[in-house]
């Protein structure tokens, strides 16, 4: 317990599996934590009258238990007996191995094969922050720094499994990016300039950081430093297929928000049965291509040249049938070279994965083979960039069995033919069952007793036995080790001396064959780049033969690039909802059309459940996938380069936060007016709904008409339940009015969810409500409350007071010395407009509208 407390105090925050002979045991609240996560009984022992928790499972379990407690968000610290108990007559060596927590594993039962397991460390500067991504199971480092917005947006898009900050930035971190992260905290030394450059520069063996193209981003390489630095205090050491950094190039990626990211779930659904884009459009085999899509989801491209040339492979991929059966069928056969190549870098690959990255390399050939003498560019360069590694295959192939175990002491791991030292070993060790059949042989005859029985165990080692019925007739020489009820068991000189051949053989067998095996894996350094390589261009290729099915199945086209601002989506589709739809029901296609001169702004007005969303959603899908290199859903697109995507949709409640339902829209709507550019995307959907009505409206028609003058002349979808809205055509030129059309039925309403010119008369809320199984008398009753409403507050007769007070303001104004005119005038030059509310302002009017009618 002494040795334990020890090594304990130096891993406080980690659970201890401590390792006492076949066990791994808690002690402890680290035991008490490890029973209720792992569901194992918890005991306890007495030492020196202290009571002692006490929870353990055996060694050999270790990869059934560390992935439960790891994905409990648990560290843990493996630590191992560092001698053999029998050449020690003190208390054995022990050491921690490996420090497991969420953010650093290898272990395959705790990744995901389709999700990378980044690591992230965030630094907190004066007055923009730093990140950094770290995956150690695959060798990907990225780096970027910027705004607490931009650092959310990534969070979200790269969900690490565990974020490491400062202690002093706890609050902070706590306070911008909410509790959902695995933390955790670290000393602020680490958090150096000078320490976390030297970190990176030695592990890189460089002066500095500028081959990279990451020197000037100052608060993105602290991250990045803090990060590595994390890794050997996790006793992770053997960091060779970390082989680079990057930097996450913002100006070349479509900008989205982390709100945009959860409207329109790309990845991540809001409810548990939920379907996300992803989930439709993942048509990748690899698991490396699993990883690379939902990159490319996250980050989109703004290159018309690199968006080109991924539509071009597809394209070309989707007329060559031959072509593409040929790469899915070798991609089938490939397995994760980036965690395998990464296994071997940290020297925790086994024989067989050994075997399985050779046999992936093999997979390989064919493909570089078939698009280095494709027509298509984009393939070929894809075809010449790939490496077959033919010595790697060889020297793999010349040194290990096809039927390699995963453990090395297993044996027979080596192949025959590779090391004559070995051969005669195993030809000692393995030709001695022709050696016992003789010797039992023998002793049959000599003896006279015909039911021997030469075996062995891991007690006596190599005996023989009789059956009692013969006892009488065992030779004075042979001498007893074992009476078993119905039989006694004996040793010879001659069976003593063959056990200690063989085992003498047996032993040099596996000390042999880790020699081999190791001096395989090191050398097999060399190679790391050139698979890691490998395993980006097949991640790319995978990704591209997923679209061509994903076009194929769901009759997708290739959509149009171009450099204009324009968006032309004919019989566009929704891709998530159309595959959700009943067998046999089509999807209601629809047409936009926007543009910076005529209509750049769509005001669509309908009621709810019409499907004003949905029409919303789509259109910033089919651009998303055009943008990704994917065919998109519909019959026909030409769609001019996005830079940014924005929407405003649904309620997104930050009530936890203290914020309400109308805040959190206003801070969103707020972050898109003050982003918005030339070629973004805004898409709008009910804004002002969570004020009241004459707010809502004026809120709404202030931002339909701040988009509308902004010199950006962004194109937006803006949908609404406010027919007000409509009014907006009259004044403003570039906005269009469209409603989602409706068919009204004696005592029911049939959406027919099609977009088409023109303003809605009203929004049918009732109908929906009634729909929903509202009691017949709520409904009766909000009927007739509404025709009360319609007939008080009808838009005509606020129109007509407006065009009143205009009249009487202009009848007014003829008499200039008038001293109300005076009065009007001073409230008005006394009124600060740039900080006044919409609510205030209508006060404000209706205050002077007052002073005129009692004149």
């Amino acid at each position: 317990m002494g040795q334990y407390n020890t090594i304990k105090a130096k891993y406080p925050d980690a659970l201890l599996l401590f390792r006492v002979g076949d066990f791994y045991e808690t002690f402890g609240e680290d035991a008490v934590v490890t029973a209720k996560i792992l569901g194992i009984v918890l005991t306890h022992r007495n030492n020196g009258g202290d009571r002692t928790e006490l929870a353990g499972f055996p060694h050999h379990s270790l990869n059934t238990y560390l992935p439960k407690l790891v994905k409990a968000g648990k560290r843990v610290a493996i630590c191992d007996q560092l001698e053999d108990p029998k050449q020690t007559k003190t208390i054995v060596k022990r050491g921690v191995t490996e420090l497991v927590t969420p953010g650093v594993a290898l272990n395959d039962d705790i990744l995901n094969a389709k999700s990378n397991n980044f690591l992230s460390a965030i630094y907190f500067g004066k007055k923009m922050l730093g990140i950094a991504f770290l995956d150690v199971s695959t060798g990907e480092f990225l780096t970027a720094e910027g705004d607490e917005e931009y650092i959310a947006k990534l969070l979200q898009n790269f969900s690490p499994s565990e974020v490491l900050i400062s202690k002093k930035h706890k609050t902070e971190f706590l306070s911008s990016f909410g509790k959902e992260f695995h933390t955790f905290f670290m000393e602020d030394w680490i958090f150096q300039e000078d320490y976390t450059q030297e970190t990176l520069n030695n592990h890189f063996q460089t002066k500095s950081l500028k081959g990279f193209g990451i020197d000037h981003l100052q608060h993105g390489s602290i991250a990045a430093g803090v990060a590595l630095h994390y890794l050997s205090e996790t006793q992770h050491n053997k960091l060779q297929h970390i082989t680079t950094i990057s930097r996450i190039a913002e100006e070349e990626y479509v900008w989205m928000d982390r709100f945009t990211i959860r409207n329109l779930e790309l990845y991540q659904a809001p409810t548990a049965n939920s379907v996300t884009l992803l989930d439709v459009i993942d048509k990748t085999i690899s698991p490396m291509g699993g990883r690379l899509l939902k990159r490319w989801l996250a980050l989109p491209l703004k290159s018309i040249d690199k968006i080109r040339q991924r539509h071009q492979i597809v394209q070309y991929l989707s007329e060559n049938d031959e072509i593409i059966n040929g790469f899915k069928t070798q991609i089938k056969q490939i397995s994760d070279l980036e965690r395998l190549i990464s296994k071997v870098a940290t020297g925790k690959i086994n024989p067989r994965e050994v075997v399985l990255l050779k046999n992936s390399l093999n997979a390989i050939v064919p493909i570089k083979k078939e698009a280095a003498k494709s027509n298509n560019d984009a393939l070929k360069v894809i075809g010449d960039r790939l490496n077959a590694c033919d010595v790697l295959r060889e020297r793999i192939e010349q040194t290990l069995h096809e039927e390699a175990p995963v453990n090395i002491n297993k044996g027979d791991a080596i192949a025959t033919g590779f090391s004559e030292e070995l051969d005669e070993l195993r030809k000692l060790a393995f030709s001695g069952k022709d050696y016992l059949d003789s010797m039992l042989e023998r002793e049959m005859k000599r003896t006279g007793i015909s039911s021997l029985k030469i075996a062995s165990n891991n007690v006596f080692g190599y005996y023989i036995e009789v059956r009692n019925t013969h006892k009488d007739k065992v030779p004075e020489e042979w001498i007893r080790k074992q009476t078993l009820v119905n039989a006694e068991r004996y040793i010879t000189e001659e069976l003593k001396e063959y056990e200690a051949k063989i085992l003498g053989a047996e032993e040099k067998i596996a000390i042999l064959e880790q020699q081999i095996f190791t001096q395989l894996v090191t050398w097999m350094h060399s190679y790391i780049q050139s698979v890691q390589t490998n395993a980006i261009l097949i991640a790319q290729l995978d990704c591209l033969c997923g679209f061509v099915q994903l076009a194929k199945e769901n009759n997708y086209v290739l959509p149009e690039m171009d450099d204009s601002y324009d968006l032309e989506i004919e019989e566009g589709r929704h891709p998530v909802i159309e595959k959700q739809l009943p067998l046999g029901e089509a999807y209601i296609t629809n047409n936009v059309i926007l543009n910076r001169d005529e209509q750049q702004i769509i005001m669509i007005t309908g009621p709810n459940m019409s499907g004003k969303s949905a029409i919303l959603r789509q259109t910033a899908l089919i651009v998303l996938l055009a943008q990704m290199g994917s065919f998109v859903p519909a019959e026909k697109a030409r769609i001019g380069i996005v830079d940014k995507i924005f929407t405003r949709v649904g309620a997104s409640d930050n009530i936890s936060l203290g914020e309400s339902t109308f805040m959190v829209e206003m801070n969103e709507t707020a972050s898109i007016l003050n982003n918005l550019s030339e070629r973004s995307l805004i898409l709008l959907d009910e804004i002002g709904r969570g004020t009241s009505t004459y707010d809502g409206i004026s809120i709404a028609w202030a931002i339909a008409e701040y988009i509308h003058e902004h010199p950006g002349k962004a194109k937006t979808l803006f949908a609404t339940h406010y027919h007000e809205l409509n009014e907006m055509t009259e004044t403003f030129s570039r906005i269009k009015n469209y409603n989602v059309s409706v068919k009204e039925l004696k005592d029911t309403v049939l959406f027919l969810r099609k977009l088409i010119p023109g303003g809605s008369e009203h929004s049918f809320g009732i109908h929906v409500a009634k729909m929903a199984g509202m009691p017949q008398q709520v409904i009766h009753r909000a009927n007739k409350i509404l025709k009360k409403l319609e007939k008080s507050h009808s838009s005509e007769e606020l129109t007509d007071n407006l065009k009143a007070s205009q009249n009487e303001m202009q009848l007014s104004f003829f008499n200039l010395d008038d001293p109300l005119l005076q009065n009007i005038k001073e409230e008005i030059l006394h009124t600060d407009i740039d900080t006044l509310t919409p609510v205030e302002a209508l006060m404000k009017l209706n205050e002077i509208k007052r002073m005129l009618v009692k004149k």
